[in-house]
């Protein structure tokens, strides 16, 4: 496995935004020659970034055969769109290296958790609008998602604790603008989708308005709701649970296997 550190610098980073690459090994014996990529984002209300719900994940895909990427993306004092930019980045970059890590360029994956949810989504709605491609200097194509993996993400703006930290000022139409599940169209890619019912952090409402306007789009969407189950959950066992005991949960688990079986039905990996 290769990895490597990159910079990742656009107007308004934090001198520390960076993607954190790991790339599977290939040789001329082995079958799979060209692989998916999943590109990460951890949560961390736009005023961090937690590691919990970065490398410890990214190791769970790494083993279910795909390229991994995390992204430490730009926070509070940095404001919108400085990290949707930086995630744009991160997907052009892969893509300039295609051919050398032997990625597959129609199967680059988003995954967000929490803040990070709404991130990625942030690239899911946004992918195809012309000002992103042009701030990135790609096509849209290259910055376009195949599907969206997001974790408890933070969907509905007037829900986020955090609004001001990512928008700098709060207004009415950035409000508006920034509640993605408002943003859906006919580009938005399909999903995988996890939450707890019991999530007090950022309620289920806010995955259920995303699906519901997916749905009026006829976009595909796999859900799954827990009964239970804080919020910031990450792989939800004693890898990434606190010292304390907490994001412990052990019937949350599953959500890792069940995104193997829908990303497999979508690769082809571990079909």
């Amino acid at each position: 496995m290769r990895t490597e550190i990159f910079q990742i610098q656009v107007e308004g980073s934090l001198p520390e935004a960076r993607l954190c690459t790991y790339i599977q090994d290939s040789s001329k014996v082995m079958m799979v020659k060209e692989r998916p990529f999943i590109v990460i984002c951890p949560g961390g209300g736009y005023t961090s970034v937690a590691i919990r719900e970065g490398e410890p994940l990214a190791v769970r895909f790494l083993a279910m055969g795909y390229h991994v990427a995390v992204l430490r993306y730009s926070y509070t004092p940095a404001v919108y769109p400085t990290a949707l930019l930086e995630l744009a980045a991160a997907f052009k970059l892969i893509n300039s290296h295609a051919e050398d890590w032997n990625v597959r360029t129609d199967q680059i994956y988003v995954l967000g958790c929490s803040a990070g949810g709404h991130l990625a989504a942030s690239l899911g709605m946004f992918w195809h609008e012309p000002w992103l491609a042009e701030k990135t200097g790609v096509t849209n194509e290259v910055i376009r998602p195949a599907g969206m993996i997001l974790c408890y993400p933070v969907i509905n703006m007037p829900e986020v604790f955090s609004q001001t930290l990512l928008l700098g000022q709060d207004t009415e139409e950035m409000r508006e603008r920034l509640s993605l599940e408002k943003q859906v169209t006919e580009h938005t890619p399909e999903a995988f989708i996890w939450h707890t019912y019991s999530d007090e952090v950022v309620p289920v409402e806010n995955s259920l308005m995303l699906i519901a306007a997916m749905r009026n789009y006829q976009i595909p969407v796999e859900f799954h709701m827990y009964p239970q189950g804080e919020h910031g959950l990450a792989a939800a066992d004693e890898l990434t649970q606190h010292a304390n005991g907490s994001k412990f949960q052990k019937e949350c688990q599953s959500w890792l296997e069940l995104v193997r079986t829908w990303l497999s039905k979508r690769t082809g990996l571990n079909a």
